[in-house]
Formats: structure tokens, C-alpha cells, sequence
């Protein structure tokens, strides 16, 4: 089974091609989960303790949706490391939920194609860093094992990250996110479950913008909702899973340019195939891939992740 964890990685790395005329960049945050989680992210892999899970992310983008017409012949492809913390008492503190703490360090390595020269990249380095404590609950149990479990989770999101404001794409944001989410797991038949993770995003002001937003003070990224949702069916006895994974995002606040409104929504809906291998009770890997459509006002490409999940 599989602990839940997060992406520190954008879910907007290719933040800041202009919009037309001098309407600001791609606006929600580095930091976001889409896709990083999927099969089994409401339970717990091996009950409490220290986990340790590697990520290694590669993302491109060759499409922007709602960008001028330079953007066609653009092109962005990042490369991601996450290194990710998580502990889990077996300490119960608020109606049964067992607290826990996690904490996720990403490095960043952004490359882009663009020969109008617009979209910028500062390179590599330290993104922006994750903590979120969290509280457990333990599954409620069938006559077959596990039927349902969940979590919830404040997690926050620091500005902690490599920035330049002169370039249009960076590994941190430079401004703090708050992103806490609900996550749950039902098997729906004994070799089949049924996942997801719902989030609320709140975005701070960024008081150094990107040069090319047309702010003269600050930015704000509007408020968004995003969840991830994955299906899998057990092929080999307590070893290997295969399934459906995908996400969706959606901006329902408009952002904000020196207190003004955009009047942009950004959107994206994916879809794709994914797999988890388990070697043993503590440790397990996974393969999630995602397509992107129906794409407003943000970056369209695809993901793929592959992530090692260790239990001490």
C-alpha cells in the first residue's frame, strides 16, 4: 500500500508567458498536487513511523492556453527531485485522528525553447519548501481487510525557493500558499479502491512580481480548488496494482494585479494510466502518467512521475 504524499512541484512551472497586451503571467503556485498522489492515498502503507519517499518528476509544456501569439512557438520542460519527510504517531489527539507532520524539500531544473526570448528561466535550484501536519485515521476494517480510511491535512506552502523577477519561470513563487486538503481511499471490491484528494488553495500577495506582469506593487493568484482521483485494481496479491490516475484544477476567484482584477480562470483537466509495485509492506514504487485537455488560461502538456516510498 501506499502513503500519501505531496508534490512540491508546480503545477504552474511555466508560470509567466505573457497574456496579450500587458496582462500578467500564469498565476497558481509552484507547489501544487496534481497528480503527485493517486492509488491508495488515504491509508497508510505500514501504520505509524518515519517515511522517506523520493520524487522524480519530468514535465513538459509546448501548448499555452489563452497566450499571445508568440507562445506557439514556445516550448518548457522541467525536471524535479522531491525529497519528502512524514512522520506518523500512533498518538490519538482529536476525534480518534492520529497526528503526523510532513515536510517536503523539492530541487528544480527548468529549461525552456523560445526564440521571441519571453519566456525566461532563472535554471536550477531549491523550490518552495512544504510542511503541512496532518491527523490519520485509522481504516475501518471488513471481513476482508480495510474498506475505508482518510486524512486531513493543513498543508502550507513556504517561499523559500529560487526567484528572480526578471525571469518568467522560477523555482519558487515568492509568495506563501495555504493548501489544505481532505484525502480518502474506499475499497469499493476487494481487489478494487477507489481514491482521492481534494484541495481548497488560498494564495498570499507576491510583492516582487515578474517585471513582465504589468504590476506596479504586487500580484495575487486567485482562489482554486484541485483534486486528484485514481482507481486501481490489485493484479498480483499484495504486490502490483494497475489503474486510471488523472486530476483537475479550478480557479474560481479572479487574480489580481495591484489589487485588480484579471479576469482570467485558470483550468486543466488530465487523464492517464499508472502502476504501483510493492517489494514488501514498507516499501513500494509508483509510475503515474497524465495527458492534459481542456486547458483555460495555463500551460498544456504532459507528466510523469515516478516516486520511491520507504517505511523505517
Amino acid at each position: 500500500m501506499k502513503y500519501s504524499q505531496h508534490l512540491l512541484l508546480g503545477a504552474g512551472l511555466f508560470l509567466a508567458v505573457l497574456m496579450a497586451g500587458s496582462a500578467a503571467a500564469y498565476d497558481q503556485p509552484l507547489g501544487l498536487n496534481l497528480g503527485a498522489t493517486s492509488f491508495l492515498d488515504g491509508i497508510p502503507p505500514a501504520g505509524p513511523g518515519l517515511y522517506f519517499s523520493e520524487y522524480i518528476l519530468y514535465l513538459t509544456a509546448d501548448k499555452f492556453s489563452d497566450g499571445p501569439p508568440f507562445a506557439k512557438n514556445a516550448k518548457a520542460d522541467a525536471w524535479i527531485s522531491l525529497n519528502q519527510f512524514i512522520y506518523q504517531s500512533d498518538q490519538k489527539v482529536l476525534f480518534g485522528g492520529k497526528w503526523g507532520l510532513n515536510v517536503i524539500v523539492p530541487v528544480v531544473s527548468i529549461d525552456t525553447e523560445d526564440r521571441n526570448g519571453f519566456l525566461t528561466d532563472s535554471g536550477a535550484g531549491l523550490g518552495d519548501i512544504c510542511v503541512g501536519p496532518f491527523l490519520q485515521w485509522d481504516p475501518v476494517m471488513g471481513k476482508n481487510g480495510p474498506v475505508f480510511s482518510h486524512r486531513v491535512e493543513f498543508q502550507t506552502l513556504w517561499p523559500t525557493g529560487k526567484y528572480d523577477n526578471e525571469k518568467a519561470l522560477n523555482p519558487g513563487s515568492n509568495y506563501f500558499s495555504f493548501d489544505p486538503y481532505w484525502s480518502a481511499t474506499w475499497f469499493a471490491l476487494p481487489k478494487v479502491e477507489l481514491s482521492t484528494r481534494v484541495h481548497y488553495l488560498w494564495n498570499d500577495e507576491n510583492e516582487d512580481p515578474f517585471i513582465g506582469s504589468g504590476a506596479r506593487d504586487n500580484t495575487q493568484a486567485g482562489q482554486a480548488w484541485h483534486a486528484n482521483f485514481a482507481a486501481s485494481y490489485e493484479v498480483l496479491p499484495k504486490q502490483l496494482r494497475v489503474g486510471v490516475n488523472g486530476y483537475y484544477l479550478r480557479q474560481f476567484e479572479s487574480s489580481r494585479v495591484d489589487g485588480d482584477k484579471k479576469g482570467l480562470f485558470e483550468e486543466v483537466l488530465a487523464v492517464g494510466p499508472g502502476a504501483l509495485w510493492s517489494f514488501s509492506q514498507d516499501t513500494h514504487l509508483f509510475f503515474n502518467a497524465y495527458f492534459e485537455t481542456e486547458t483555460d488560461a495555463r500551460p498544456e502538456g504532459e507528466r510523469f512521475y515516478l516516486r520511491l516510498v520507504h517505511h523505517f
